[in-house]
């Protein structure tokens, strides 16, 4: 059997997990629209993005000061 295999780097996990926190959060309170699972999902990661660019816009990180 072929078992889909990926491998995420640590952006990539981070943004998984603010956007998985975003859709959970919005499927709580009823915000996800019966057959609109998909859209909900692509917004919660377009926002996640836009989350981590407001970030590195606003936050010097340690290893950006050598």
């Amino acid at each position: 059997m072929n078992k889909p295999y990926m491998t995420l780097q640590p952006t990539e996990i981070a943004l998984l997990e603010a956007s998985s926190r975003i859709y959970a959060a919005r499927l709580a309170l009823g915000q996800v629209p019966e057959d609109g699972e998909e859209d909900s999902l692509r917004t919660a990661v377009v926002e996640s993005i836009r989350l981590a660019r407001l970030i590195d816009e606003g936050v010097i990180a340690d290893a950006e000061l050598d």
